[in-house]
């Protein structure tokens, strides 16, 4: 547990990668749009996306649920975990053959269902991110 928020540090590491993957997926997508492409921005940008995509995972199979719906303290959401290591695997091996439209394809798969899709599914209430949103935005009168 760390002192300062009272989670175990495997969810502090979880939501720190899977925030900063969030964060960093727009950056790598953009870096190969447009008319001026930026190889090396995108493949540097990119390999930390990936690294931090794998430790969101990793970490992910190691938090445990407390929902109702959960079997052995995995619920629905670590689907994405298989999720995450699939779609990346072909990515790769698409970008190996050089079957460039199916690596993008994967990736982008990869940034909605795991970063965006996942990151929603955390905000739903009876979730500790989902508590911490809805009830400060109760206190503040929002969610009313």
């Amino acid at each position: 547990m760390t002192p300062e928020t009272g989670l175990p540090a495997i969810v502090m590491v979880h939501m720190t990668a899977a925030i900063a993957a969030t964060a960093l997926g727009p950056f790598v997508m953009w870096a190969r749009l447009g008319a001026r492409l930026r190889p090396n921005l995108h493949r540097s940008a990119g390999y930390v996306w990936v690294a931090l995509m794998v430790a969101t995972a990793i970490s992910a199979i190691f938090v445990r649920s407390t929902l109702a719906i959960s079997w052995a303290g995995f619920s629905p959401i670590h689907l994405f975990v298989p999720f995450v290591f699939f779609n990346l695997a072909v990515a790769f091996r698409a970008l190996f053959k050089g079957r460039i439209a199916t690596h993008r394809r994967h990736m982008v798969y990869t940034y909605v269902g795991a970063c965006l899709v996942a990151g929603l599914f955390t905000l739903v209430p009876g979730r500790y991110l989902g508590d911490l949103l809805w009830g400060a935005l109760s206190m503040r009168g929002v969610a009313n």
